[in-house]
């Protein structure tokens, strides 16, 4: 029921935002770069590229850097949207500039985490810790939602992508927030439980009837961790995953060197869409088909970290989703993981999982945009190596103190709060840039609708 009702929120409002562009004055003819976070090919507006240098600029930024990629990548959302405001209101990037640097922090911490998490077992079962069958449903529409979500970032007015950020973002880092209580409320019920159960127990003259603790009689395996990396990696899902990647990265080097709108630019854009679904097809007929034969035999273990069943309708919703994630990341120069993360959580998968899965498919989404960035020289290399540096470090180390201290408090509910927290942090940056932003556009009299997808790149 809650996630009938967070969808309806979704669906509510964003119906009335983009149906109230209908009602705005589009009697003015300026046209105005319409992206909050956009793609390098819908910018009018110069390249602004400060100087590498020490201040106390770069140490705020570098500080807020690591804040963010350490709590974005634990939380697996990546942190776009404090990268962002940070490197246009802090450094003194262009807004197009600072996106394609946000990819490249982004890429550097997922890569960095993704490394630290083939590295750690499974908390609960002798499964891989990131779960590739949820990783090959999600990822090729999520590479898919991005493409779309930077055709749409040409076309939709500058504020109306700003209140689509502030309605999805406050519903997740709400729905997150209400999960982690949740989780907290349960693993304080259990940890209570567990310490009855490990209290000494007494009969009623005060004798001890139990004081020593029992070695088990099969011990328990202890994998090296090279041991545990070559178990992590799933070398034929990677090959799958990887041509996915090398295929979308093909079809956009190509697309930007033709004409806007031109015959060939709608055959590549379109082609796509059969890569994206043959793979998620795929991956989906295989966990239906599987579901059901489990289900014929009585058996009710899950396929995979999800703990939904995989119906034609959940399956359908988790496509939505995708493609919602990336056309998120596609407007707002994110991989994706704002909606990626919550969603892990809303279908049953456990947060350390949640966590490492939705980095490794942002891994793949982010790096897909700063090859195209790169291609096309939309950031200054020094300050993208200073701070990829910067965000690798904070990656490992994040996932590394998090970790660490869920192992002590026994709490996997910490990664929810953070991702929670990242989320609405995001919501707040993005919205006081993108109002104040929006309030000036409307004192200069600038176009305010849609504008064609044709004319304005």
């Amino acid at each position: 029921m809650a996630t009938r009702g967070f969808l309806l929120y979704l669906l509510s409002g964003f119906s009335v935002a983009i149906l109230s562009v209908v009602f705005i004055n589009k009697n003015n003819n300026m046209y105005h770069n319409s992206t909050l976070l956009h793609s390098p090919n819908v910018s009018s507006v110069d390249k602004v590229w400060p100087e590498l240098k020490l201040n106390w600029r770069l140490v705020l930024a570098t500080v807020i850097g690591f804040l963010g990629s350490a709590c974005g990548t634990v939380g697996g959302v990546g942190g776009g949207g404090i990268f962002v405001p940070m490197l246009t209101l802090i450094v003194g990037f262009d807004t197009k500039s600072a996106a394609a640097i946000s990819k490249c922090m982004i890429m550097g911490a997922s890569a960095s985490s993704v490394w630290y998490n083939l590295r750690v077992p499974h908390p609960t079962k002798e499964v891989p810790i990131i779960d590739y069958d949820l990783a090959l449903l999600f990822q090729p529409m999520l590479m898919l939602g991005i493409t779309v979500g930077v055709a749409l970032s040409v076309v939709f007015p500058y504020w109306l992508i700003t209140v689509l950020i502030i309605i999805l973002f406050l519903g997740t880092s709400s729905r997150s927030f209400y999960k982690a209580i949740e989780m907290w409320k349960e693993e304080t019920i259990l940890k209570k439980e567990l310490t009855r159960q490990q209290e000494t127990l007494v009969n009623s003259r005060g004798e001890l009837l139990i004081d020593a603790e029992y070695e088990p009689l099969v011990p328990r395996e202890e994998k090296s961790q090279l041991q545990i990396l070559c178990f992590n990696l799933r070398w034929r899902r990677l090959l799958i995953l990887a041509t996915v990647w090398v295929l979308f990265t093909l079809i956009q080097v190509i697309k930007n060197d033709l004409a806007v709108c031109s015959t060939w630019y709608w055959v590549l854009f379109c082609l796509q869409l059969p890569i994206a679904v043959l793979v998620f097809g795929y991956e989906a007929t295989k966990l239906y088909k599987e579901h059901k034969m489990r289900m014929s035999t009585g058996n009710t273990q899950a396929i995979c970290e999800a703990s939904i069943q995989w119906s034609p309708m959940n399956i359908a919703f988790c496509a939505l989703c995708g493609i919602l994630g990336g056309t998120v990341g596609g407007l707002l120069g994110s991989g994706g993981g704002f909606i990626l993360g919550p969603l892990l959580l809303e279908i049953g998968v456990i947060p350390q999982v949640a966590s490492a899965t939705a980095t490794f498919v942002m891994m793949f989404s982010s790096s897909l945009s700063v090859v195209e960035f790169y291609l096309l020289k939309r950031f200054p290399i020094p300050y993208a190596l200073y701070l990829m540096g910067v965000s690798i470090l904070a990656g490992f180390w994040g996932q590394y103190f998090v970790r660490k201290l869920i192992s002590i408090l026994k709490r996997a509910s910490l990664i929810v709060f953070i991702l929670s927290g990242v989320i609405f942090a995001s919501a707040l940056t993005m919205g006081v840039v993108g109002i104040d932003t929006s309030i000036e556009m409307i004192h200069n009299h600038e176009f305010m609708g849609f504008l064609d997808f044709c004319s304005s790149q």
